[in-house]
């Protein structure tokens, strides 16, 4: 039996009357958001075979399976990064569990660091596309044709335009840009980041782009929003901390978490 098996096995004994539509990924500062998440079943990462025990600050290592706004939903409470084991597939288990689940969407959250003064501390991102500037590939050493993965649209362009409505409806200023992936955990150097936005880069980050790939591979649609915690190296006084990054996404939670909430009231899956 897989690993994907075996922890498919774990949630349907633990969860058996859940049945997720939505996967949620939440990145650094985001955990408050599982107080929404109605008649949480909780299933430690520990005591699933093949997910990661995230070793960062603001990612507790759960599993919820519940409902939100009426809508099923796994929420991966933290997730691992490439620099914590140098594994691009580190998240591999757990992004195809939740396809195994019944998710047909997934979506991630995450921090980044913004290259434009008017989308600053505090504001929310939403990824159109992304630079791999890492190089790596979660898929590295898959076999068969399906690795070959088609990334056009793979920020599924109806969950964005849902997205948008959502924001417009709440008064949330939604940015919308270009995510590039560093490997980290050294923040960029100025150069990186002029280099960056050369290439068309709107924020930079280090996470989410292994996730989406292992999703698109997986046959799930893919919506995720950056939390903007800072400008990036060289283009401000405030030295770059993670625990920088921790405050910043407090301020804007409130705003990702009513997106969030709201996306989910409105889910009917399918194509939009």
């Amino acid at each position: 039996m897989s690993e994907v098996e075996q922890a498919a096995a774990v949630i349907a004994d633990r969860a058996p009357q859940v049945e997720p539509r939505v996967a949620v990924v939440l990145g650094s500062g985001l955990g408050p958001f599982v107080d929404w998440v109605e008649d949480a079943m909780t299933v430690s990462y520990a005591e699933l075979p093949g997910f990661p025990v995230p070793g960062v600050e603001g990612h507790a290592g759960e599993l919820l399976l519940g409902r939100v706004a009426g809508t099923g939903v796994a929420v991966l409470r933290g997730r691992a990064h490439l620099y914590e084991s140098g594994r691009a597939d580190a998240m591999k288990t757990a992004v195809r569990t939740v396809a195994r689940l019944g998710c047909e969407t997934l979506l991630l959250t995450n921090a980044a660091g913004s290259l434009h003064a008017a989308a600053g501390p505090g504001s929310v991102m939403l990824i159109n596309d992304h630079i791999n500037f890492a190089g790596v590939s979660p898929l590295f050493g898959e076999t068969g044709s399906a690795r070959f993965v088609d990334m056009v649209d793979a920020y599924d362009p109806g969950l964005r335009a849902d997205l948008h409505a959502v924001a417009a409806a709440h008064g949330i200023t939604l940015h919308e840009g270009v995510y590039m992936f560093f490997c980290g955990p050294s923040f960029e150097t100025p150069a990186e980041i002029r280099a960056a936005g050369a290439l068309g880069a709107d924020a930079v980050g280090m996470s989410t782009v292994p996730e989406v790939i292992l999703a698109r591979h997986a046959g799930l649609r893919v919506a995720a929003l950056s939390i903007i915690t800072n400008l990036a190296a060289g283009m401000s006084a405030v030295a770059l901390s993670h625990q920088q990054s921790l405050q910043m996404s407090a301020r804007a939670a409130a705003d990702v978490q009513t997106l969030l909430k709201a996306f989910l009231a409105g889910y009917g899956g399918g194509q939009s």
